[in-house]
């Protein structure tokens, strides 16, 4: 997900130098959705594991 976003905001900064507005607000919106429920995931997967313990070796 995290290259998701990465992309798009790749897409968002190329079009935004070549004058493109309207494609570079929406990609530009478009990984900062895919950045925030990156985050939300990422979250949930360290309480899970805090929750759960590590596992025995």
């Amino acid at each position: 997900m995290l290259g998701w976003a990465l992309t798009f905001l790749i897409v968002a900064v190329i079009a935004g130098i070549l004058g493109f507005g309207g494609i570079a607000a929406a990609s530009a919106e478009i990984a900062q959705v895919i950045f925030f429920i990156f985050l939300v995931l990422f979250v949930v997967a360290m309480v899970m594991r805090a929750v759960r313990g590590r596992p025995p070796m």
